[in-house]
């Protein structure tokens, strides 16, 4: 994991509309970058959902999000359509964004082994310094948590 105080890797990655996106940590107070194993899947679908439901708030806040998996473009697009998320889904079908940020690696489900995207989160501010990190994340009322979280920052 990277820790609060340490500069975010950049990020340009395709999105869900398959458009080259660079995330800019000064375009906003505070960008949640989230990295999440599959599209369309139960835990995914539920911390997506999270955002969506509380994006009123984010948006109050001036906090951009971001969700990054190894999913290809031609899955998010019908995720982010499906859920109406109104924010990113970025493409990392090589890992390597999330290797940046500690969150790919060597799984093991039912048996088998591979690689994948790890469910954890970072808030960065507006330098693109890290300043909340969140491990192995439970997807239920994340977005809450982190509404919480960066609100404590600001106290």
């Amino acid at each position: 994991m990277l820790d609060p105080g340490e500069s975010a890797p950049e990020i340009t990655l395709t999105d869900h509309r398959g458009e080259t996106v660079t995330v800019d940590p000064a375009a906003a107070n505070h960008t949640v970058v989230y990295f999440y194993p599959r599209a369309d899947t139960p835990g995914c679908t539920a911390e997506a959902c999270g955002f969506r439901d509380e994006w009123d708030a984010f948006e109050d806040r001036e906090i951009a999000v971001v969700g990054v998996s190894d999913d290809p473009v031609e899955d998010l697009e019908p995720f982010a359509a499906e859920y109406d998320l109104p924010f990113a889904l970025l493409s990392d079908p090589d890992g390597a964004v999330a290797a940046a940020y500690d969150s790919y690696g060597e799984k093991s489900m039912f048996g088998n082994t591979f690689d994948g995207v790890f469910r954890n989160t970072y808030v960065l501010d507006g330098t693109g310094t890290v300043v909340l990190a969140y491990e192995g994340v439970s997807p239920e009322d994340h977005a809450v948590e982190i509404l919480d979280d960066i609100d404590a920052l600001d106290d």
